[in-house]
């Protein structure tokens, strides 16, 4: 199997365990507990796939052992509220905005203020007094 290279060792080892049982047992005989047990603790590593797919394992069982379950699915409700709280702000002792248009029309506005301006309604504005 090309596969089994690419294993990480602990599953690896398992899934040579399981094989060793399962060629020793006559027909689809229930597997002991201490190799559910090691599969469970594989599966909190590496999840729950990349344990159950190499080892021939039923995920869905897998998953149950592993105390979720598959066929209850938890429905996921959206907040009523959230509040966002905003950083505080340090003071803002002075800030300079310039713009320049294409046509090499120039405006340079200094601000001193606690809170910085909205600049898109001001680059609007300016944009329409020149024309």
């Amino acid at each position: 199997m090309k596969r089994e290279s690419t294993l990480p060792e602990p599953i690896a080892q398992l899934q040579r365990q399981l094989e060793q049982f399962r060629s020793t047992q006559p027909g689809r005989r229930k597997l002991p507990e201490s190799l559910w047990q090691a599969a469970v603790e594989l599966a909190r590593q590496h999840g729950v796939y990349p344990v159950a797919h190499p080892l021939r394992l039923d995920y869905t069982r897998l998953k149950e052992r592993l105390g979720g379950s598959p066929t209850l699915r938890r429905k996921v409700t959206k907040p009523a509220f959230v509040e966002l709280i905003a950083p505080v702000r340090a003071q803002l002792e002075e800030c300079v905005i310039e713009f320049e248009s294409s046509g090499g029309s120039k405006m340079r506005i200094q601000w001193k203020a606690t809170a910085p301006p909205d600049w898109t309604i001001l680059l609007r504005a300016w944009r329409e007094t020149i024309g």
